[in-house]
Order: C-alpha cells, then sequence, then structure tokens
C-alpha cells in the first residue's frame, strides 16, 4: 500500500514538472525532477508574474505558501564542508579565511519559497536569485498573505529587500542591530554587545570585547583524552 502512496505520488509530480517546463520553460524557468520533489528556478524579474500564475492555474492551484527563507551560496562549492571528504582533510574552511570574491556576482543570494496545493496534492519549491551587491526581489505578499513575515523574516537574516513589501523592517533581531546575521560573511562574535547600564538606566551598545577566533575540529580519543586537532597535527 505505502508503495502504491509513492509510486501515485511520483508520477503526480512528474506530470508536474513536464507541466511547467511546458507553460513557463519559455520565460527562462528551469524544472527539475528528483528525489520526489519539483524544483523551478525563476528568473527574479519575473517572479511576480509566475506567482500569481501558480497560484491560480488550474494546472496548478498552490493556495498555500508554506515557507519562504533565504539562501546565502558565498563559498558555495568551494569549502570543504560542503564536500564528501571533508572530515580526511580536517574542515579547511573552520580554519582558512575565504575570500569575499567568492561571494560576488549574481547568484550569491536566493529566496525559496515551498507551496503547497491542497486541490491537486502537490508540492513546489521555487527559488529566484537576487545580486549579491543589490539583492532585491519582487514581494509576492500580495499573492499569498503568509509571505508577511516570512520576507521580513529574510530581509532581517540575509538582507534581501522585497520591492512591494507593504511594512518590510526586522522582525527577530533589535532595531539598531548591525547587519545580517545569517549571511555566510558575518563574524561568529558580531559587531556589538549590548548590557544595561544602572548608571544611564538603560540599555547601551558597546563595541565587542572578544577575541575573533576561529573554532577548530576536536579530536575525541578512545581513551577520553580531548585535543584540539591542529595541536595533534603539530605533534605529529
Amino acid at each position: 500500500m505505502t508503495e502504491n502512496v509513492k509510486s501515485m505520488s511520483a508520477e503526480r509530480h512528474e506530470a508536474l514538472a513536464d507541466k511547467l517546463n511546458e507553460q513557463f520553460g519559455s520565460k527562462g524557468c528551469s524544472v527539475t525532477y528528483a528525489l520526489g520533489e519539483v524544483t523551478m528556478i525563476v528568473p527574479r524579474d519575473a517572479l511576480h508574474g509566475i506567482a500569481l500564475a501558480l497560484r491560480d492555474g488550474e494546472d496548478f492551484l498552490f493556495e498555500e505558501l508554506i515557507d519562504a527563507c533565504g539562501v546565502d551560496y558565498f563559498a558555495y562549492g568551494q569549502s570543504e564542508w560542503v564536500t564528501a571528504e571533508a572530515s580526511a582533510t580536517g574542515f579547511g574552511r573552520g580554519v582558512e579565511a575565504v575570500s569575499a570574491e567568492m561571494g560576488e556576482g549574481a547568484e550569491r543570494f536566493a529566496v525559496v519559497y515551498h507551496l503547497l496545493s491542497v486541490s491537486n496534492n502537490l508540492r513546489l519549491r521555487v527559488r529566484t536569485f537576487a545580486d549579491a551587491d543589490h539583492p532585491i526581489v519582487d514581494s509576492v505578499c500580495d499573492v499569498w498573505g503568509a509571505a508577511n513575515w516570512f520576507e521580513r523574516e529574510t530581509f532581517d537574516m540575509y538582507g534581501i529587500l522585497f520591492n512591494g513589501h507593504p511594512d518590510l523592517r526586522r522582525i527577530l533581531t533589535d532595531y539598531g542591530f548591525l547587519g545580517h546575521p545569517f549571511r555566510k560573511d558575518f563574524p561568529l562574535e558580531g559587531h556589538v554587545e549590548m548590557r544595561y547600564d544602572p548608571e544611564q538606566q538603560r540599555v547601551i551598545y558597546e563595541p565587542i570585547k572578544l577575541d575573533s577566533r576561529t573554532l577548530v575540529p576536536r579530536v575525541i580519543r578512545e581513551d577520553g583524552f580531548q585535543q584540539d586537532e591542529q595541536t595533534d597535527n603539530t605533534d605529529a
């Protein structure tokens, strides 16, 4: 029974991928089907119109936006943490600085939308890319109301702007927060620290007092002795 359900779901989503290719392929969209999931990459200048078509088209009827989030592809594919051989080489990204040049270009940031069609029992992932220097895409708040807070969170965490959003402001960090903490080049210790000053009787911001340091993987030996991996390499 379970196998039959999986097979039917796979057939529906394969058919969905074909319909998406047929309708939106000429608009610069690319559609892939893998591991039971359909993903469509949409040009950012066509995002809003395609979102409306996905919601209202009889073959799609994606009435619900389940989630929307940002992605930072800074150093993607060039870091040891994204390879299967990472453990054999010691996680070099944790030790070696990554050049800022890796984050340049038109495909550093992306916004990903996860859609659900209750009517057709289908799911779809939509991805659109934003330029690294001016990361901005059109808001889909008027298409799916749930996008309002999702887009605010994406702006807060990644600094991606949404053209036409009715109230684009921070939602998780403080109003005086500097930077966007989910960006890969954001320092682990942040830029400032805050505390309550009893003399001024208010919360104040001060320059961070923590020293910037590199997190180094540790080796836990069978005898229970734990040591930095860098020290092990030096002793060897």
